[in-house]
């Protein structure tokens, strides 16, 4: 395939908070597995963060903020100095060969089961997914979550702040919070999943309430320039249900606009017509992440920066199997095939062997 242009828009800089990315290519948060039982990331979870840095940013998988917040095996962690340690060595490793790296934080909410999290999963309202999970006794059903009581919520809130405090200490360069794909946050905004009485649920004013509280809870932490937060409105994943597939989302982006978050991470279709009601809803960087449906090609990846409505795009699969991916799609170098059958869980193996030109 022919290589990008020097001025494609793709390679060009963008400020991301107060933070400068080198380009606009972006790496999609991928649960890949590798940690510890105990959330530790371990030393191929060092290389393989390492092995991306070309990346204009890095996104990392999702990590929980405490153990109630985990939701899968081998996931990793950042509420331990066990933990922060580790990610320490992340992002020395990413900014030594010149990259950037967010981490994401989320808590799953009801995506969990005792048998890998050694807790009752807790929720906005006790209903449970209807799905099973993988755990280490094999596949399970996903049990009934318990509600949490309003008392509760600031709880929940400070585990974010207090992971995102070790980001910043570790010398990572900010946070995701993850609201989208069915985990806690995505389960409030949800009007199938959130089914409270209290402040916290009914229309989307109130089913925002909480996610624009753990947001203002970081930026109070941190510092609004090292957060940004992933939203995916209407997604069924997490066996997610959203009637009102809007309302929430336009309280939410209305009141997060003005607090100059480092950006906006939106998992839609670039057709839908919800992109364009977010793109107006959102002043900052929006950076697209398109999917698992269809793979955008290059030139479509580009349209999408240059034209509008995104100012950086995330890329997932492509970022597994390819380390180099920004170079290669620069000089128009073909890509190495991604091994689904090594995306979860192993050694290095399909994580950190794939060859670099």
């Amino acid at each position: 395939m022919p290589g990008l242009s020097t001025d494609s828009a793709l390679l060009q800089p963008i400020e991301i908070g107060t933070l400068a990315a080198k380009n606009r290519l972006f790496m999609a948060p991928l649960t890949r597995a590798r940690s510890n039982d105990d959330g530790t990331p371990t030393d191929l979870v060092v290389e393989y963060y390492r092995q991306r840095a070309g990346a204009g940013l890095i996104i990392s998988e999702a990590t929980q903020p405490s153990a109630v917040g985990k939701g899968y095996t081998n996931s990793p962690g950042l509420h331990t100095d066990a933990q922060q340690a580790v990610w320490a060595e992340i992002a020395d490793a990413v900014h030594t060969n010149g990259g950037k790296i967010f981490v994401q934080i989320m808590h799953a909410g009801r995506i969990s089961h005792p048998d890998n999290s050694g807790h009752e999963a807790v929720a906005p309202s006790a209903i449970a997914p209807g799905i099973q999970m993988f755990t280490k006794e094999g596949m399970k059903d996903i049990p009934v979550p318990r509600a949490l009581d309003t008392p509760e919520l600031p709880g929940i809130a400070a585990e974010f702040v207090d992971a995102a405090r070790r980001a910043v200490a570790a010398g990572l360069d900010g946070v995701e919070l993850h609201a989208a794909n069915g985990y806690i946050l995505h389960q409030f905004l949800a009007d199938g999943t959130n089914k409270r009485t209290d402040a916290y649920g009914g229309d989307g004013d109130n089913r925002a309430r909480f996610v624009i509280e753990v947001v203002e809870a970081v930026v109070a932490a941190i510092g609004a320039d090292k957060v940004g937060i992933r939203i995916s409105p209407g997604s069924p994943a997490g066996a997610i249900s959203e009637e009102d597939s809007w309302g929430a989302y336009g309280s939410l982006l209305g009141a997060l606009d003005g607090l100059g978050l480092a950006y906006l991470h939106a998992l839609v279709d670039p057709g839908a017509e919800v992109l364009s009601r977010i793109r107006n809803a959102w002043s900052g960087p929006l950076v697209v992440n398109a999917g698992f449906e269809r793979e955008l090609t290059p030139a479509e990846l580009e349209e999408l920066v240059s034209a509008g409505p995104a100012d950086a795009v995330a890329i997932g699969r492509r970022f597994i199997a390819n380390p180099d991916l920004v170079e290669r799609w620069t000089i128009g170098a073909g890509l190495n095939e991604p091994d689904a059958a090594t995306f979860y869980g192993g050694d290095a193996r399909g994580y950190t062997d794939y060859p670099f030109l």
